[in-house]
């Protein structure tokens, strides 16, 4: 089994919440927040404890690295603590790196975000400046049973201006992103079925949703845009297969700001419970969905 093959064995455990830990230090209550000596500490220690509060409701979490990036090494630090927490715990964890570039510097970063100190399950790359940049994640992919999710259709409304252009052979620029990653995925297929190489598809447009489900039936999605973005359940469970399975729906701000509807809550621990809260309604509201 490879990782997609375990991340489809917990969306039907789980359910498909994807919890995101964007997590900046002002999404932490103040009250909370001043006991720590670093913003990193800060972040760390709300994302242990939505974890804790989580595991069970959760198929996945996504780690996106600008965050901690901006904190300079004290976030790094953070960023790799919070890895290695989740994969302790026996969660499965997305890093949000979106790499893409030539062969030789794309192998240094495989290397990376797939080992050693930023070792995560899966990355999320960036496929338009051509196949070759990924070459080097799919073979460090078959060897450690690692996964990847290649960006498609995104939720962000510039994706108009490149990703949804008409070609002049038919289709859109992203089908041709598709095709691309449904030749990864072809060589590198697990015992679901599924590719070890994934799509993001954004839930922010729903003109197309259920038609790039019904054509890339054997790629995994991750479906980003939920929430604080805009996107809905509908659009999301209309990228899902008929069963609830095929993709992972991910919300960062609405679970790690959850608990500002909540006055009283003032520690880490009742913050967590209200991102919990959220999670599972999150949860709900998707299975409700007809597909």
């Amino acid at each position: 089994m490879n990782n997609m093959d375990r991340l489809h064995e917990a969306v039907l455990e789980k359910g498909n919440v994807c919890v995101g830990l964007d997590t900046a230090a002002e999404y932490l209550p103040e009250a909370a927040r001043v006991k720590f000596s670093s913003a990193g500490e800060a972040v760390f220690a709300y994302n242990k404890a939505l974890v804790d509060a989580t595991l069970d409701a959760a198929a996945c979490y996504k780690t996106q690295i600008a965050y901690y990036e901006s904190l300079g090494l004290d976030g790094l630090a953070a960023y790799s603590r919070t890895l290695a927490y989740i994969r302790e715990r026996g969660g499965l964890v997305i890093a949000d790196i979106k790499r893409g570039d030539i062969a030789d510097t794309a192998a240094r970063y495989a290397t990376a975000h797939f080992s050693g100190d930023f070792e995560a399950d899966f990355v999320t790359l960036n496929p338009y400046m051509g196949s070759d940049t990924l070459e080097p994640w799919l073979n460090m992919a078959e060897k450690t049973g690692k996964g990847a999710f290649v960006l498609v259709r995104t939720s962000n409304p510039g994706m108009n201006d490149l990703e949804n252009r008409e070609l002049a052979t038919g289709g859109r620029l992203y089908d041709e992103a598709a095709r691309i990653v449904c030749g990864l995925a072809e060589r590198y297929v697990g015992v679901y079925g599924y590719g070890g190489f994934g799509a993001v598809v954004g839930c922010t447009e729903n003109d197309a949703a259920a038609e790039i489900r019904a054509k890339y039936k054997n790629l995994f999605f991750l479906i980003p845009g939920y929430g604080a973005q805009g996107g809905g359940a509908d659009t999301a469970a209309a990228l899902l297969n008929s069963d609830g399975s095929g993709g992972v729906v991910n919300a960062s701000r609405s679970i790690l700001t959850a608990w500002r509807a909540c006055p009283q809550c003032l520690t880490l621990e009742a913050a967590a419970a209200e991102g919990r809260r959220a999670a599972l309604e999150m949860r709900r509201v998707i299975s409700g969905c007809k597909r």
